[in-house]
């Protein structure tokens, strides 16, 4: 039996969509292979949101290559819509398959796609040129066996991503958790222009998968046994918009669409002991969400919301459409309604013109601000974004040490607020990873409002339990099943 590896880089939703090209290739009958070195087709599902992102990609193809050389190494997702030329000149690569065409991913790399598929074919590194041709038919695209030892002809399948509708959808599990927490991708793409980011341009439109599916895709997870679900996308809290447009062309009559549909109807019609809700963008958090959010006790006290700057001129220039005393209200809506509940953000230190001025500015917000947790990005300038070309490009030493401060506050924060817990009981959902410490063996779970704790004695995954919380250590909390 043939033999296949998907190995994923970035966020939640390039993970999601690593699953369902697994889904492509079992469902062909292939065998997916422990690791990329005992499978002959490996595809690399890639991150194109900063300049390390890119460099990881190219280092895992030289890595894969060097262990693995008769592999067919496949790149896609985003660094590949991005920039196909560039990686199909990597020696190793044998084709770049695009977000535009990762819904067909296994059939392209298997030979057995329709002939409508097309691919621009580029020379690669040996030929001396990295030029693309004009596209010319899947059909005529000459098998790696049978290739010139002296023209390698590396086949990019590329195309308008705004073209597209389709939304594929496949639950993902973290390697060291297969056995909970699936994670399930509803909405990809971003109609938003943040000037920094160069998602939108590699993923698309905003794009939402039906409710029926997602209906469904949690029936399943539910019937298998699974206890919490996570639903993520690109811009998770624009699902639905794209609906009723696609409702009104198929049958002449509307039916609008939107977030808290969605979870009310997973709520209603499945049989989910806990949903937790992913990344929501701070306009998308809706009285009616918040509420929703607090009320029900089936879904987890846990509201990521991003907010990149605590500075009007930096949002401004980034093209955020919300201001800090906006994102300041939402924030405290959200904690006045859930007490507990982790709150956390992005927060990007060194975008182009950041004044000393303007990052203090965002760090008095955020010390101001209860959240529990941050995730703190480093500028990067994406090619093709206008912030590229944007005068007072911040020096990379000033941006570490900024991001360096934020990251102590952000800890600082995180610990205050584990401290609260201590002598308490917390609902938390156990996990596949255990381990032993000067007490002995231990189980780690995660709680409803998303702190890791450690367990004493052996637990099996995926049960909710009630933990006394004992101390907090070395940034965890340490407990007890009650």
């Amino acid at each position: 039996m043939a033999t296949f590896y998907v190995a994923n880089f970035g966020c939640r939703a390039t993970q999601a969509d690593g699953a369902a090209i697994e889904r492509q290739f079992q469902e062909r009958g292939l065998k997916r292979a422990g690791e990329p070195a005992q499978a002959e087709i490996v595809v690399l599902n890639t991150c194109t949101v900063t300049a390390a992102a890119d460099q990881d990609a190219r280092a895992a193809v030289r890595r894969i290559h060097g262990k693995n050389p008769n592999a067919r190494i496949v790149v896609t997702g985003c660094y590949a819509q991005r920039a196909p030329e560039e990686i199909a000149a990597l020696p190793g690569v044998s084709s770049v398959i695009g977000n535009s065409h990762k819904h067909q991913l296994a059939g392209i790399a298997l030979g057995n796609v329709g002939a409508s598929v097309h691919a621009r074919v580029v020379p690669g590194d040996d030929a001396g040129c990295n030029s693309a041709t004009a596209f010319v038919p899947l059909s005529k695209l000459t098998p790696t066996a049978q290739r010139s030892t002296t023209i390698v002809q590396r086949p990019i399948f590329v195309s308008d991503i705004f073209a597209h509708t389709d939304l594929q959808a496949a639950p993902v599990f973290e390697a060291s958790n297969e056995r909970t927490r699936p994670n399930l991708k509803v909405q990809d793409g971003c109609d938003n222009r943040c000037s920094f980011c160069v998602i939108p341009y590699v993923r698309g439109q905003s794009r939402s998968l039906r409710l029926a599916e997602i209906v469904r895709e949690v029936e399943s997870l539910v019937a298998a046994g699974y206890r919490e679900v996570v639903i993520s996308g690109i811009n998770l809290g624009r699902w639905g918009r794209d609906l009723a447009w696609r409702e009104l062309a198929e049958t002449g009559r509307p039916r609008p669409s939107k977030f808290e549909d969605l979870i009310r109807a997973i709520l209603g019609e499945t049989a989910l002991q806990k949903l937790r809700i992913s990344s929501v963008e701070p306009m998308d958090w809706s009285d009616d969400l918040i509420d929703l959010v607090a009320t029900s006790p089936r879904i987890a006290k846990h509201a990521h919301v991003p907010l990149q700057s605590g500075s009007d001129a930096v949002l401004r220039r980034m093209h955020r459409k919300y201001r800090p005393w906006h994102y300041r209200e939402k924030i405290e809506k959200i904690r006045a309604a859930m007490p507990t509940a982790a709150i956390g953000a992005d927060v990007m230190a060194g975008f182009p013109g950041e004044t000393e001025n303007e990052f203090e500015e965002t760090r008095r917000l955020i010390e101001d601000l209860p959240f529990t947790y941050l995730h703190v990005f480093t500028y990067s300038a994406r090619p093709g974004t206008p912030a590229v070309a944007m005068a007072g490009q911040v020096p990379i030493r000033i941006a570490h040490e900024r991001n360096r401060v934020l990251r102590d506050l952000a800890w600082q924060k995180k610990l205050a607020f584990m401290h609260t817990f201590v002598g308490k009981p917390m609902e938390a959902i156990t996990l596949n990873i255990e381990g032993s410490d000067h007490e002995g063996k231990y189980t780690e779970a995660l709680t409803d409002n998303y702190l890791r704790v450690r367990l004493k004695g052996s637990h099996s995954p995926n049960r909710w339990i009630q933990a006394w919380v004992e101390q907090v250590e070395d940034g965890m909390l340490v407990g007890v099943a009650a």
